[in-house]
């Protein structure tokens, strides 16, 4: 089982997907220096699967490749962020007090 996540820019969201069914998705708001992600959904035939993980850092390493700060208002990313600290850099409140 192998989780696939795919950026749909015309839908502003990742979507991930096992076997080629949905899996979930986490739906983001760019701006040209700022990514909101404000909602994570993982299909509950899925869940403990990995497909959040996949979602976040595929999320999340789009993000740095951007170059944007990132602002998770989605308790399933932020909480991600903070277990993994190798993200912290991006978090928009770190970069602020960078900047300040």
């Amino acid at each position: 089982m192998t989780v696939i996540v795919r950026d749909n820019p015309s839908a502003d969201q990742f979507e991930a997907e096992i076997d080629g069914e949905p899996a979930g998705f986490a739906t983001y708001l760019r701006s040209e220096d700022l990514v909101v992600y404000p909602h994570t959904v993982v299909e509950s035939r899925f869940e403990g699967r990995g497909v959040g993980s996949a979602l976040a850092r595929a999320a999340l390493d789009d993000a740095r490749k951007r170059g944007l700060a990132v602002l998770a208002t989605c308790q399933f990313i932020h909480g991600w962020m903070e277990r993994h600290p190798e993200y912290q850099d991006l978090a928009y409140q770190n970069r602020s007090r960078v900047s300040d």
